[in-house]
């Protein structure tokens, strides 16, 4: 019935857009908060001042909603070595601004590593098995997203995926519009902030960093170009993808390497992510300054801050769950790790 619908969607548009004015009495359709966005990203992603500045200019763009709805919201590729947080950020976005990580639509590129597995984005061709079924790992749903929320999808680690499918996405990154090979159904990517991840060009820049840490360059303190390092992974990018389809992206966002300076907040975001699991068993977990050092030492740069929760993983979390499984379970203990001086004290939350 296109009446009561167009009548739902004309009070829909008036409730959403009572509760989005601003002070400036303005009116924008998006209800999400950029400023807390960005707060709750910089609690969750250290170390990436660059990135942080990016999402915050991108986001206060499309909440303006000024755009010309012709293509996508916002289409970034961000770049960077392993564990710096790429894929983590989409995440705390999707979170912040559709309510839980798990509502953007995410695409692992490195399962389409062959020509062929266009057809997983387009839908088979017509004549083809399945070419009526219109099937495709697009979560219709989820990348048009809703009038007062942006759709949000991820291509994680793109250059893993086939060039054939890379060029297959040109339409979307360009006028936002996917018609799938049976021509029977066509996707809309215009209210829709498209994120892209890689790692391409982090070998050639950790070789690069590497060569700071001996030899003349650290006699003389000398430190890593910031230029030198875009220089290296714009060459990478060219190398890997066509310039059409470069051209096509608002933003590329290069991911720092996390140095030892970032590590202690990093350690610390960690913490409270894992007393939150605890808190259900009503358990809190502090760490003195031997068991911190004991953590942050260890850390090996190149692997990111996955590094360090696997740290965590290995030589932490045995510790309480043999306390848990104890009847010392939620009470004052005291566990030495047997790789090294780890100490953790534990008591009721």
């Amino acid at each position: 019935m296109p009446f009561i619908n167009d009548v739902i969607a004309s009070n829909a548009k008036v409730i959403d857009e009572d509760k989005a004015k601003s002070a400036t009495g303005r009116v924008s359709r998006f209800r999400f908060d950029p400023e807390q966005a960005i707060e709750v990203l910089k609690s969750r992603i250290i170390g990436q001042a660059d990135m942080h500045g990016a999402i915050a200019d991108m986001l206060h763009v499309v909440k303006a909603d000024f755009g010309s709805g012709d293509r996508p919201l916002a289409v970034f590729l961000f770049v960077g070595s392993t564990g710096v947080g790429k894929t983590e950020t989409v995440r705390v976005l999707a979170e912040v601004i559709l309510g839980a990580a798990d509502q953007m639509c995410r695409i692992d590129m490195n399962t389409l590593a062959q020509e062929h597995y266009t057809a997983a984005l387009t839908g088979a061709p017509p004549g083809y098995v399945g070419s009526k079924e219109n099937h495709s790992l697009f979560d219709f749903e989820k990348i048009e997203g809703s009038y007062s929320r942006p759709g949000i999808v991820l291509f994680d680690e793109i250059e893993k995926s086939s060039k054939e499918v890379a060029r297959a996405l040109l339409n979307v990154l360009d006028s936002g519009r996917l018609e799938l090979s049976a021509g029977t159904k066509r996707l809309n990517f215009n209210n829709c902030l498209i994120f892209m991840t890689s790692n391409e060009g982090a070998r050639e820049l950790d070789a690069y960093r590497r060569k700071f840490e001996r030899g003349w360059r650290s006699w003389f303190g000398r430190n890593p170009s910031k230029e030198r390092e875009k220089s290296i992974l714009n060459g990478a990018l060219r190398r890997q993808f066509d310039l059409e389809f470069i051209n096509r992206i608002d933003r590329i966002v290069v991911f720092e390497e996390l140095g030892v300076r970032v590590l202690s907040d990093i350690l610390a975001v960690e913490m409270s992510m894992l007393n939150k699991r605890l808190a259900r068993h009503g358990v809190a977990v502090r760490l003195d300054e031997s068991a911190r050092s004991f953590l942050i030492d260890g850390h090996d740069p190149r692997y990111g801050a996955r590094h360090l929760r696997r740290r965590i993983r290995a030589h932490l979390e045995p510790e309480l769950a043999r306390a848990f499984n104890t009847e010392r379970g939620c009470h004052m203990f005291l566990a030495s790790s047997r790789a090294g001086s780890l100490v953790v004290s534990a008591e009721s939350a």
